[in-house]
């Protein structure tokens, strides 16, 4: 016996990659539905490398009513309007979106970090899932937490287009071409060209000078790992596609040498460690895209303070930061509560 399973805003990137990654992981499945907004609805979708094809139904129409778990993918407006509804319906949401994450009644699950705060999802019956920079993050920190006990995070992003969105990586698609060719190269989704650039803005500007990226990473990584740890980070779009990479320096309480953070990292849960300290032995964006692990390299000591540790972290963003971690989510919410699967 398997899950009713929903995923909504099915038509977007990570939306898609639900869909992939449900197949490739053989979630337990009775049946499956994909909705998106009116204007997508009648088109179809693959279900992963199945060869089965799934029509989009439209999701003002669609009753959530006998569905066990509705993955959401459409952003903050559409779950505000549609998440409520399915939880209030008794299908279980597992929100990609910002909305949900620092409600104290929602959970924010990695499930590597803090599974058992999953036990508290029946209060409004939704599950959020964090930020793509976030997720990674914490599933690296996590063991070196247990181990030394951190006080600081400093940490540098270098998030990829796809993290906007389809139009973030159409920009620099057509950017890069026009470059190439002579075109005018205007920027219409970001605000600098992004195209053979950096650009040190991800989301709105707040009062302090820091942008909502930044502060996410900071409320995220406390309600997820530990509310003491003291976090300061700097986002930064940059003209990749695929995988969010961060450089993170991190202060413990507790004497830590480089060696033994590489040894507890090579057996952590979600973690790959490849730290060969040579050309090459390192991983960039280009060989984490379509892999299920966050990885780490570049584990070195930092002599400026003390008992610090840097390290140089890179995930797919549409997976360990966004579809992976929902399907984890719903996998692990059936092993603890609904437990359906046979």
């Amino acid at each position: 016996m398997g899950y009713r399973v929903v995923v909504v805003g099915a038509t977007g990137n990570v939306g898609r990659e639900m869909l992939n990654i449900l197949h490739e992981r053989q979630f337990p499945l009775d049946d499956i539905a994909v909705v998106a907004s009116p204007r997508s609805t009648g088109s179809v979708i693959d279900f992963g490398d199945s060869g089965r094809e799934i029509r989009v139904k439209n999701i003002e129409h669609f009753d959530f009513a006998g569905w066990d778990i509705a993955l959401f993918a459409a952003g903050s407006a559409v779950s505000k309007d549609y998440a409520p509804k399915a939880a209030a319906a008794g299908c279980t949401v597992i929100d990609n979106s910002s909305l949900y994450r620092m409600d104290p009644d929602v959970p924010l699950i990695v499930p590597e970090v803090n599974a058992e705060a999953i036990d508290g999802y029946r209060r409004k019956n939704i599950i959020a899932n964090p930020n793509c920079s976030t997720a990674q993050l914490v599933v690296a920190l996590k063991p070196l937490h247990e181990r030394a006990r951190i006080k600081r995070v400093v940490v540098a992003t270098y998030q990829s287009v796809s993290g906007a969105g389809k139009s973030g990586m159409d920009e620099l698609f057509e950017q890069s071409r026009n470059i190439f060719v002579g075109d005018a190269n205007e920027p219409v989704f970001f605000t600098k060209q992004i195209a053979f650039n950096v650009i040190p803005h991800i989301d709105v500007f707040l009062d302090d000078g820091s942008t909502k990226e930044e502060w996410k990473m900071v409320v995220e990584t406390k309600k997820i790992l530990d509310p003491s740890i003291k976090l300061t980070a700097t986002c930064v779009r940059v003209p990749v596609f695929v995988g969010h990479s961060e450089a993170v320096n991190i202060e413990f309480e507790d004497e830590i040498s480089a060696e033994e953070a590489q040894a507890i990292l090579r057996e952590a849960p979600g973690v790959m460690l490849v730290d060969k300290r040579e050309d090459g032995g390192y991983v960039t964006p280009v060989e984490a895209v379509g892999e299920y692990a966050t990885y780490v390299s570049r584990v070195r000591e930092d002599p400026t303070v003390e008992n610090g540790l840097s390290l140089w972290c890179v995930s797919d963003n549409l997976r360990k930061g966004a579809a992976l971690n929902a399907v984890q989510i719903a996998e692990l919410l059936g092993r603890r509560h609904l437990q359906k699967a046979a």
